[in-house]
């Protein structure tokens, strides 16, 4: 499976921060936002993956991360050269995909829970079989989001893009995984009102053919919203106390990748000498003690 990170856009809604700086590398917290949904691929035992984002912040991405080596993975780069909605990333992807299925992250989500890592195996499983699959996620003001309406047994009768009358409370978070129809389903998505390529366009087409599955995120399950400068104050501040309270990392990439084996415990100190002026450096370090 392939794994596409989306951090194109221009964060107009966290201007001026982002006025010259791509939104998915200001930090939250002590780490840049994007290590958050590359975390979520790491734990999806995905190695292989595109960052999607505009010709201006792909340089930076670039300095940032390499080619991915460093912690045993391969990163690819392409360009966005203007938003044209989240389902333009199969478009512009669809070499890199290849044959492959495809889980598609967006660059600005934040997820936490202590079972995450089975509901993505349970989710890759899915996608990798045939279908897609996707996750809903109980919020207070779904109007904002992609909405999926169930019936008595749980089986998904729709999903809306920011309805005006949510017919659940079920948001559809940026975390979609998918066989490798997306492409050509992708392609042959008409622009909506608002000229943009709609990933619920794309779901619609899986429920229509009966190959949709949506796992639901209940209580234990974090998903933050990293879309305001309030949004992201409360992800930096969940972040620093979970790890000040339970004394791990959330989404140190680093230590994802030394325990699925992506690289060794020498790569792993090595990279924790070159950071050990912060704490997150001797947090690094402090794990080959293990």
């Amino acid at each position: 499976m392939k794994g596409i990170i989306l951090a194109g856009g221009k964060g107009t809604r966290l201007y001026p921060n982002t006025i010259v700086v791509s939104k998915q590398l200001l930090p939250i917290y002590d780490k840049p936002l994007i290590y958050y949904p590359l975390s979520v691929l790491l734990l999806a035992n995905i190695r292989d993956i595109l960052i999607i984002s505009t010709p201006e912040d792909t340089p930076n991405y670039q300095r940032l991360l390499g080619d991915g080596s460093r912690i045993g993975i391969h990163i690819e780069y392409a360009i966005q050269d203007c938003p044209k909605g989240l389902a333009d990333a199969f478009i512009i992807g669809a070499n890199f995909i290849g044959n492959d299925s495809v889980c598609l992250v967006l660059g600005d989500n934040v997820f936490y829970g202590q079972h995450f890592s089975g509901i993505l195996q349970q989710a890759r499983k899915q996608a990798e079989i045939g279908g897609a699959s996707i996750f809903g996620y109980p919020v207070k003001n779904p109007r904002e989001f992609g909405v999926v309406e169930f019936d008595s047994n749980n089986k998904v009768l729709s999903i809306e893009e920011k309805p005006e009358n949510p017919k659940s409370n079920y948001a559809v978070p940026g975390l979609y995984f998918y066989d490798n129809d997306v492409v050509e389903i992708a392609k042959n998505v008409k622009p909506s009102a608002r000229g943009e390529i709609e990933i619920t366009s794309v779901n619609n087409v899986y429920l229509k053919n009966s190959k949709l599955d949506v796992v639901l995120m209940g209580r234990g399950m974090a998903w933050l919203d990293t879309g305001s400068p309030k949004g992201m104050h409360k992800a930096g501040s969940f972040v620093k106390t979970v790890q000040e309270m339970q004394g791990f990392y959330i989404s140190c990439i680093e230590e994802i990748a030394w325990r699925r084996g992506f690289i060794s415990t020498e790569q792993l100190h090595e990279i924790g000498e070159n950071l050990k002026m912060t704490d997150y450096g001797k947090y690094i370090l402090s794990l080959r003690e293990e």
